[in-house]
């Protein structure tokens, strides 16, 4: 073994203590940590909001349980942009419009998707985010599936909902990934599973997931990822991490 693999072993090993350790002292999965650590600037966000009192964090779940502009204030205040290999994630300056769009959309096509009223009220009441999320998240999911959509029927469909419709620039149109990412990490968390930014393995290869693939129902069936700056997206099977399905 060379002195250079020998000092990445080492560096390796020392990366992960400290990643267990921060996992450890806030209480969050490895996978969290691991972006935590990655990102300072995103560790000292996530910081400050697990450090909230109850009366903020009541603050925060009634936001995240008014859909469409609570929620999408919440969630793009939640998930803040994230600098990665493969470039930036959760970006967009009009990502918090987009979201709060792709609500009003459901709202207006499928308002059974919605939460009830009363639901919502008593859920915002619990301070917790993760509870919000199971109750939206039919409605979260119905936001995230319109994504797969052309742009152009999307837009079409966006018009439709409001009214008057603002004008769609192309800074909305830029703002479109981030939006998506948000979202799939908000469904990928209730799944236990990795969010946009989280390392993992393709052909013994580190790549950063940038989303995930959705069906209409049911659990996601693979993570995008992106090996690098490389713009190129990958499919990794969600049942088998270290095995590329498709491009």
């Amino acid at each position: 073994m060379t002195d250079a693999e020998r000092r990445r072993q080492a560096n390796d090993r020392a990366r992960r203590r400290a990643i267990r350790a921060l996992a450890a002292q806030m209480g969050v999965p490895y996978s969290v940590a691991a972006r935590l650590i990655a990102d300072p600037h995103r560790a000292l966000v996530f910081a400050h909001r697990e450090q909230r009192p109850f009366h903020v964090r009541v603050r925060d779940t009634r936001d995240a349980a008014a859909p469409p502009l609570g929620r999408a204030t919440h969630l793009a205040a939640r998930f803040p942009r994230l600098h990665t290999a493969a470039g930036r994630l959760y970006d967009g300056r009009d990502r918090q419009a987009v979201l709060a769009m792709l609500f009003a959309v459901v709202a207006h096509e499928s308002p059974a998707v919605l939460p009830a009223a009363d639901e919502l009220a008593w859920v915002a009441e619990l301070g917790e985010e993760t509870a919000v999320d199971i109750t939206c998240a039919a409605l979260d999911r119905a936001a995230r599936l319109l994504l797969d959509d052309d742009q152009w029927r999307l837009w079409t469909r966006v018009e439709a909902a409001l009214d008057p419709a603002p004008a769609l620039g192309l800074s909305l149109r830029g703002s479109l990934p981030g939006a998506r990412q948000t979202l799939d990490a908000v469904l990928l968390g209730a799944h236990r599973l990795k969010a946009p930014g989280a390392p993992v393995k393709l052909g013994g290869r580190t790549a950063t997931v940038v989303g995930a693939r959705w069906p209409r129902s049911g659990p996601p069936t693979a993570y995008e990822v992106r090996l690098g700056s490389d713009p190129r997206v990958h499919l990794v099977d969600l049942g088998q991490e270290q095995q590329p399905v498709g491009v």
